[in-house]
């Protein structure tokens, strides 16, 4: 299936559920979406991927490791057999 026919099928499927809205509220939707392109603001980007990348901290890396190794906090427990 190509895109354009995935987002045909997308567009009717939301037609189908929006259809039964009143004048009023279609017409507030319709003030929506123009709103929303005529805005050119970035939207940051939620997905999976966005969470990886460098780490940006205010320390340089070294300090940064030797903070988490002063951190670092062991506890031993003997189990008795």
């Amino acid at each position: 299936m190509k895109t354009a026919d995935i987002d045909t099928n997308l567009i009717d499927s939301y037609f189908m559920l929006l259809k039964s809205l009143s004048s009023e509220n279609k017409l507030e939707l319709i003030a929506k979406f123009s709103e929303s392109m005529k805005t050119t603001k970035k939207t940051k980007d939620m997905s999976w991927k966005s969470l990886f990348g460098a780490l940006e901290l205010e320390q340089s890396a070294d300090d940064f490791v030797e903070d988490l190794k002063k951190d670092r906090k062991f506890s031993f427990k003997s189990i008795d057999l």
